[in-house]
């Protein structure tokens, strides 16, 4: 089974070479590499284009940055096989994990995604992500950030898997609605895995398969302007789309709690106005994000989700 490689770029001419390199390690797994560009202006498309690679390499060119959510999206779009491996540009994959990832994918029908052990490129024996959690708070948490490798071995289950080094199934994408366009960046995998879990898929950690990751390549920094203003409009977004109103009632203390407190965080950090900006823009722009359709037959599924929540709050508080 071999997968679509789908990575956006924007002035990652940096990166290119060693991601490149990486990926010939595991040509056997790979029909394609699918760039999309998104108006590099660092030398990144003639790079591609003057190398020579033992896949095929298919570079679209945007004018200007679409955002990681529409490039995944155009890169999905003409990708000719059913398993889409969303790869940052930043990363360096290990000999043999995008198999371990195809194995882990083709175990059960029911399985929308697999999510690869990230680790930080500067020091490959602490994980960046092995899944990302969400709880009442709508608060997003890289799971297992800092610790030692060794403590994730086993194959598990995942709330979401982060579109960083994540294997996805084209059908379901289709099924779902793809990444949500309007979210440019950031939150786009949570949403899009509420969507999976709402419809009763799920969601795998394969510690078999390794991503050596660099990461806020494209955006500079883990906490800047530009990424508060959109974290936290389309964290809004993420809620308004998915939670049903029964559940926005229920949870309204949690939601209020958990905005209220990034609030005083931010502020903390220099960016309390920044991360209110958010906010605003997207209780003022909800009305452009379409609802996700409530279905009687999900009804089930929206109780284990609600049942999640709680159960990550829970593990939240007592730490």
């Amino acid at each position: 089974m071999k997968v679509s490689v789908v990575t956006p770029n924007y002035n990652g001419e940096r990166f290119l070479k060693a991601f490149f390199e990486s990926l010939e390690n595991d040509s056997e797994c790979i029909g394609e590499v699918i760039i999309v560009d998104n108006g590099s202006e660092d030398g990144s498309r003639d790079f591609i284009k003057n190398s020579s690679f033992t896949f095929p390499v298919k570079l679209i060119e945007n004018n200007q940055n679409m955002g990681f959510a529409p490039a995944v999206n155009q890169g999905i779009a003409n990708a000719s096989y059913e398993y889409i491996f969303s790869l940052n540009n930043d990363t360096e994959v290990m000999k043999g994990s995008i198999k371990h990832l195809v194995d882990t994918l083709s175990s059960g029908d029911d399985i929308f995604s697999v999510q690869a052990k990230m680790l930080q490129y500067d020091n490959k024996d602490l994980i960046d992500d092995v899944g990302d959690e969400y709880n009442l708070l709508a608060w997003t948490k890289k799971t297992g950030e800092n610790h030692r490798s060794e403590e994730y071995v086993e194959v598990r289950e995942i709330f979401s898997s982060c579109a960083g080094a994540a294997l996805y199934r084209k059908s379901v994408l289709e099924e779902l609605g793809m990444f949500d366009d309007n979210f440019f960046a950031y939150m786009e995998d949570v949403d899009l895995a509420i969507r999976s879990k709402i419809n009763g898929y799920r969601n795998l950690l394969c510690p078999q398969a390794v991503v050596y990751h660099i990461g806020s390549a494209t955006s500079g920094s883990r906490y800047n302007e530009f990424k508060v203003r959109l974290a936290a409009r389309n964290n809004v977004w993420v809620v308004y789309k998915n939670i049903p109103i029964p559940f926005k009632i229920t949870n309204f203390i949690f939601l209020f709690l958990g905005f209220f407190i990034k609030y005083l965080f931010f502020l903390r950090k220099g960016f309390g106005p920044v991360y209110f900006s958010g906010i605003k823009e997207g209780l003022s722009t909800r009305g452009k994000i379409e609802k996700t359709h409530f279905k009687s037959k999900n009804t089930i599924n929206y109780l284990k989700f609600e049942y999640r929540l709680i159960i990550n709050t829970i593990k939240f508080i007592k730490r």
